[in-house]
């Protein structure tokens, strides 16, 4: 932090009463205490997350995690489409009682693709 900003910070301090000084010197604490996270490797390897940090990953979600030299970046990964559970779920439903027919499916896609077709000419 610059000199100038220590100055600044100081005289902000000193106009408040002390009571309010005692607030603030708090508040900056937990603040610096949040915003400083010291994360370790283990003599093993392993990297040491806080309680804190750890608490918000989630178990069998994925990450992936970007290092630089001053830096570790966890980003959750979105979901992959997982196909067996698609058709775990599929198999389980009681069979449609009203299947549609190649044709129909057929005339839907149809009327899809005109739409669709419609749509790009009126932006043109």
């Amino acid at each position: 932090m610059s000199s100038s900003a220590i100055d600044t910070l100081v005289d902000i301090m000193e106009s408040l009463p002390t009571t309010l000084q005692n607030i603030v010197v708090e508040h900056l604490q937990e603040y610096i205490r949040q915003s400083n996270i010291t994360v370790s490797v283990s003599p093993d390897g392993k990297l040491e997350i806080p309680a804190e940090i750890e608490s918000q990953l989630k178990p069998g979600d994925k990450y992936t995690v970007t290092v630089t030299a001053d830096s570790i970046v966890f980003q959750k990964m979105k979901a992959a489409f997982d196909w067996e559970e698609w058709r775990r779920r599929r198999d389980s439903l009681p069979p449609d009682p009203n299947p549609m027919s190649i044709e129909e499916i057929c005339e839907i896609v149809r009327e899809v693709r005109r739409e669709k077709k419609s749509e790009r000419e009126s932006q043109v």
